[in-house]
């Protein structure tokens, strides 16, 4: 992968609201994310965490990026780019979700 904005689970974070409000500086869609996403996974966020410069990068990142994802985690203890690079990508439960949903994740991780 030579895009380094492909996240290890393939989603592009270009596309992702908090890569955008980081990038922008714009508070507005900082607030609208959290919003969402304090629903979607039913905890608080706040605006202030939602700062990201993408999950392969060395910058800013959500608490979860950062610390909680699962996927982010499992390719960082076997050393490998992406889970595209990973041996069991096909059988995997931890990135099932995402490329069971998402065309495009699997197709950035298929793509060397």
């Amino acid at each position: 992968m030579k895009n380094i904005l492909i996240a290890y689970c393939g989603l592009n974070c270009e596309e992702c609201d908090a890569y955008k409000a980081t990038i922008n500086n714009d508070d507005e869609l900082r607030e609208k994310v959290a919003k969402e996403w304090s629903i979607l996974n039913g905890i608080e966020i706040t605006k202030e965490m939602i700062n990201c410069e993408g999950c392969r990068t060395e910058g800013k990142k959500t608490p979860f990026c950062d610390k909680l994802c699962p996927i982010r985690n499992c390719t960082k203890s076997k050393m490998v780019n992406t889970c595209g690079d990973c041996e069991k990508l096909r059988s995997c439960v931890t990135i099932k979700m995402i490329i069971d949903h998402n065309d495009n994740a699997l197709n950035n991780l298929l793509k060397k």
